[in-house]
């Protein structure tokens, strides 16, 4: 490998942690609400599922689709994510309010999709540059995979020491993050 190659691949490397950091910035706030190991396996797999597609899919149009369309993907990301938190937080006190987003069947999808849009933004940039796309993408996948994992994991920890709290901490990161993503 040339110098070059490998500052490409650190780049990547650095730029799929980047990329994950959401994931798991989301997965600690959902790992509060006690989900089971077997849910937390099938969570991070497809988050980085969607961390592959998003940014394929960017890339694929990268070139026919202008830099404006990638910041709409990235508010509809922050809008959705400030939606689950709120949710999260108003449930925590309503107990009779059932939540409307778990990470199952539908809900995972939209949380995968919300969490994974800023990595379609980044495959548009890619589409114009010469990545290496392979490399790039199954990057990205198991970067937000394992730091999905790590976030809840990390957020089952900290739900035992906060215990009714956590829910509402839970929500509240979701808020922040989905506000960051905005402005």
């Amino acid at each position: 490998m040339t110098a070059y190659q490998v500052g490409e691949l650190v780049s990547l490397l650095f730029m799929a942690v980047a990329l994950g950091m959401d994931a798991f910035s989301v997965s600690l706030g959902l790992g509060m609400r006690e989900i089971r190991l077997k849910r937390i396996a099938i969570i991070g797999l497809v988050i980085g599922l969607f961390h592959v597609l998003m940014p394929f899919i960017g890339i694929l149009v990268g070139q026919a689709i202008s830099e404006q369309i990638g910041r709409y993907a990235v508010l509809a990301g922050g809008l959705l994510l400030i939606g689950i938190g709120a949710q999260m937080v108003f449930s925590a006190f309503n107990h009779e309010t059932r939540s409307f987003v778990n990470p199952v069947g539908t809900g995972l999808l939209v949380l995968a999709f919300s969490v994974s849009l800023d990595s379609f933004s980044v495959g548009l940039s890619l589409g114009m540059s010469q990545v290496k796309t392979v490399i790039a993408l199954l990057a990205f996948g198991a970067a937000s995979m394992m730091l999905t994992w790590a976030g809840m994991i990390l957020g089952r920890k900290v739900h035992g020491l906060l215990g009714v709290y956590s829910e509402i901490l839970g929500g509240s990161i979701l808020c922040g993050f989905g506000l960051n993503m905005l402005f």
